[in-house]
């Protein structure tokens, strides 16, 4: 089910400040289109939803709140370039929910100094900063993770990214984290509202993270290469030959290793 967490508004209503989980890098994307891309990611605190199988509890669970740091955009982009000694690099926005959070003057600053930005988000809340993205990765929750979708509110996160029919606009894809069948209906389903998005689809990490995690130890491997290999079969069965089928990868190489 959504989670309808009172802290939410608050968070939200900040005019200049961005509540951050971690930041961390440069390590590589390791799942959606942007796979093997050299990345720093920016980690915000707090979501709208509750997934079943959330990986990332710690920034997700109000229980955690604490440990979210409320940070002007200027500190947050200081603390990549201590990271990148300066280099611009490819800022992965990723949370929790990241559109929670205000981070439009953030893409402006970083986007001054050579830096680019990616996000990814359930669809659940739209911003008018979306059409400054680089990248904007839309990711429905299908049915297995015990959410809510609101089709509309994807539209609108389309829609604000597309803003007055912006050529110049995010490169925009939708992705899904696939279980099991009624899950693969559900990626049809959506899909088949937008057409002309890209679409890529990636197995489940079932292995729920715990909050502080050290690593692959208790990680389903073997489950979710069989899902992987699951997977494929059923989007070339189906003859989904417009759609990408890619890994966790970065599950497979650290578990649910933080920091990486």
């Amino acid at each position: 089910m959504s989670v309808h967490d009172p802290h939410l508004a608050e968070m939200s209503s900040s005019k200049d400040k961005i509540r951050i989980s971690e930041i961390f890098g440069p390590t590589v994307q390791g799942e959606g289109m942007l796979i093997g891309m050299p990345t720093v990611f920016v980690r915000t605190g707090g979501c709208d939803y509750r997934c079943a199988w959330c990986d990332t509890l710690y920034a997700v669970d109000p229980a955690f709140r604490a440990d979210w740091i409320p940070m002007r955009p200027e500190a947050v982009l200081d603390e990549v370039k201590k990271l990148t000694g300066g280099a611009p690099i490819l800022i992965t926005l990723s949370g929790g929910n990241p559109a929670i959070q205000p981070l439009g003057r953030l893409i402006e600053l970083g986007q001054k100094e050579g830096f680019s930005f990616a996000i990814e988000t359930q669809g659940s809340i739209a911003r008018d900063w979306f059409a400054d993205l680089n990248y904007l990765t839309l990711s429905p929750k299908p049915p297995s993770a015990s959410t809510r979708f609101d089709a509309d509110a994807l539209k609108a996160c389309i829609d604000a990214a597309q803003a007055d029919g912006l050529l110049s606009g995010p490169a925009i894809t939708l992705k899904f984290p696939i279980r099991d069948d009624a899950d693969l209906m559900f990626a049809d389903h959506v899909r088949k509202l937008h057409t002309g998005i890209p679409v890529c689809v990636q197995p489940v990490n079932t292995t729920p993270a715990a909050p502080h995690p050290d690593g692959a130890d208790g990680v389903d491997l073997d489950g979710l290469t069989a899902r992987y290999r699951w997977l494929v079969d059923e989007v070339a069965k189906r003859k989904w030959f417009d759609v990408r089928v890619l890994p966790q990868w970065h599950v497979h190489v650290w578990g649910n290793l933080r920091g990486v």
